[in-house]
């Protein structure tokens, strides 16, 4: 609101999907819809995020671009494996199957619980180790207590963004049990580390990782085991890790991020200004209800930027310089 009476091009980023039905969606609905005429330009990271926005902000798609989260590829490596195991020991069997994630219902806890009982009684070498924590950790441990599979399930705990490459590390398939999600960045995370991933198909994780890298499964406790089961059976987990790495680096880099977003400024800086009497017509628009409330927010607004315009002109404040990016660089370069 601030940027677009003081007309400065706005970009705003969604990286969530909400609905359409309950009370707390139409409220936070209408509330976007009201920042939706202020704004220039928007990013979502995923096909179905943007249609998502659009309908719920009712603005037009084609005002809305479509940039995808990156991911730290330095970071995010495969383990080393060594040629030999250590002295005395043999190589280890199982089969782990590793979950990072918030333990909410939001991401699919309600479904974990029922899945691994079932993948724990048709595989008995598979073992869970499921990193985070939340309100749902008690249900897990009932569950791992009742089917007396506690040695199988690992409730590792919180897990920090530093731990977690180390900790998908240690997994041989990633599993993703959410029922939304815009764009899921855990899932490239742990196919950036070479896991393969199971996925439920919500929101915008189909659009997520290729086909060859990613199972994905109805948001039903039974899909997800039998998904599970059929990657288990057929070897298709055991993937060329380093391979699954590059192909997740060159689709996910910060670089190619900076460079789409970097059209969008540029876009959005050829934009028409909008002056009050436009705004306020688009406020009026909102709804019978919501309409003259956001127009009476605008005005007292208005008002108010008039009156620090008055006391304190925008000529006598100071302005960033514009910064020209190859002089910059030419200049610490002779320096």
């Amino acid at each position: 609101l601030h940027a677009s009476a003081m007309h400065i091009p706005t970009v705003f980023t969604d990286h969530s999907l909400f609905g359409f039905g309950d009370a707390s969606s139409i409220h936070l609905n209408k509330m976007l819809q009201f920042t939706s005429v202020s704004i220039d330009r928007m990013i979502c990271v995923s096909y179905t995020s943007k249609e998502n926005s659009a309908l719920r902000m009712q603005r037009d798609p084609d005002s809305v671009y479509v940039i995808p989260n990156a991911v730290d590829a330095e970071q995010f490596r495969p383990r080393l494996i060594t040629k030999d195991p250590p002295s005395g020991r043999s190589e280890d069997p199982s089969i782990v199957i590793v979950v990072l994630s918030r333990l909410v219902q939001r991401k699919g806890m309600d479904l974990l619980t029922d899945v691994i009982p079932l993948v724990c009684r048709r595989h008995t070498q598979v073992k869970f180790r499921i990193g985070g924590d939340g309100p749902w950790r008690l249900h897990l441990e009932e569950m791992r207590e009742m089917h007396r599979i506690a040695h199988r399930v690992e409730l590792c705990g919180a897990i920090s963004h530093d731990e977690a490459p180390g900790f998908l590390q240690t997994g041989d398939v990633f599993l993703n049990c959410s029922h939304t999600e815009a764009f899921c960045m855990a899932i490239v995370e742990a196919a950036s580390c070479g896991l393969y991933v199971v996925s439920t198909a919500v929101g915008g994780v189909p659009e997520v990782l290729p086909d060859r890298l990613i199972t994905l499964a109805s948001p039903i406790a039974q899909d997800i085991a039998d998904k599970l089961t059929f990657v288990i059976e057929h070897g298709i987990f055991r993937t060329n890790r380093h391979m699954v790495h590059e192909i997740v680096r060159e689709c996910y880099s910060w670089r190619n991020v900076a460079e789409r977003t970097l059209v969008v400024y540029r876009d959005t800086l050829q934009t028409e200004k909008i002056d009050l009497h436009d705004r306020l017509k688009r406020f009026s628009q909102c709804g019978p209800l919501a309409g003259p409330l956001f127009v009476a927010v605008a005005v007292i607004h208005a008002t108010l930027l008039a009156i620090l315009e008055y006391f304190r002109p925008t000529d006598s404040i100071d302005r960033v310089p514009f910064l020209n990016r190859d002089s910059f660089f030419q200049q610490q370069n002779l320096s």
